[in-house]
């Protein structure tokens, strides 16, 4: 593969630091010069931020122009979003502002549920270092700028892994899951390439059939990866912490139930929740 490079002019709502560290994804890293490198699909690419200009620059499976429109979903009117949301209240409206930059990444749908796997109880550095592990000992090697680079391993890389292969990598409790969901996917208990097909409610209902996926695991596949799907709401602590704060204010954050976020939520958001969960969890977890 070639290294290439394209150059966006001029285009909103596209900071590297609300996209990269808002939480959405595990192998971008920031290099020295403020740049971020990361390895996506049978890619890897610097971001670099010069004024008005994006510059990407990377060895592609492709054409650099389009991988990084359709990864970085770059054909999305996010302005008009922003515009949308905003006038539902003051706080929607100062955690946009905060959070300006974010884009929702078109990710592997097979890399999304393995991570959202491992991030179960689970801090990002220990996540991002999982990650790293699995894809040295099991992914492709890539050389680039004279630096090693592993993608993501694809189900069959995985086939002969065993639990105890797994365990090494530091899973802990999540070893099994890894193994089971694997096997699911490489039995084709469920098929990976029919889920963007299904309505949402249908796909999270599959994902739920994989082991080691709970409900925000789902939801958290379901928005980040290339199902893209704004009409859910993932909930953790931030998002708990952040709602209950802004709209319930129950004095023990703790007994405010799921189904009453979602609720209002959906009430609020409609079917731009996700990307409503998303500006209110970065600003809530940044402050």
């Amino acid at each position: 593969m070639q290294e290439q490079e394209y150059k966006i002019e001029n285009i909103k709502s596209f900071e590297l630091a609300d996209i990269f560290d808002c939480g959405q994804c595990f192998r971008w890293n920031k290099q020295e010069d403020g740049s971020y490198t990361g390895i996506f699909r049978k890619n890897v690419i610097n971001v670099q931020k010069q004024k008005n200009t994006i510059i990407f620059k990377g060895i592609c499976d492709g054409e650099i122009k389009e991988i990084v429109e359709d990864y970085f979903d770059l054909k999305r009117n996010y302005e008009e979003i922003k515009n949308k949301l905003s006038q539902i209240d003051e706080n929607v409206k100062t955690s946009i502002e905060y959070g300006q930059g974010i884009r929702i990444l078109n990710q592997d749908l097979w890399e999304m549920i393995i991570s959202y796997i491992i991030s179960a109880n689970n801090n990002i550095p220990r996540i991002k270092g999982i990650i790293e592990r699995l894809s040295k000992k099991y992914g492709t090697k890539i050389n680039w700028n004279n630096e090693e680079y592993y993608l993501f391993p694809a189900p069959n890389q995985l086939k002969d892994v065993t639990v105890e292969d797994f365990r090494k990598l530091g899973l802990g409790f999540r070893d099994i899951r890894l193994f089971e969901t694997t096997h699911i996917v490489l039995n084709n208990e469920i098929d990976l390439s029919k889920l963007h097909l299904l309505d949402t409610t249908s796909a999270r209902a599959e994902l739920l059939n994989l082991s080691g996926v709970g409900p925000k695991v789902a939801d958290c596949i379901l928005l980040f990866s290339t199902l893209k799907r704004f009409d859910i709401f993932p909930i953790d602590v931030w998002v708990r912490r952040v709602m209950n704060d802004l709209y319930i204010k129950n004095p023990d954050e703790n007994k405010v139930s799921k189904k009453l976020i979602n609720d209002i939520a959906f009430e609020k958001f409609g079917n731009l929740a996700g990307i409503a969960q998303q500006y209110l969890f970065y600003w809530k977890r940044e402050n």
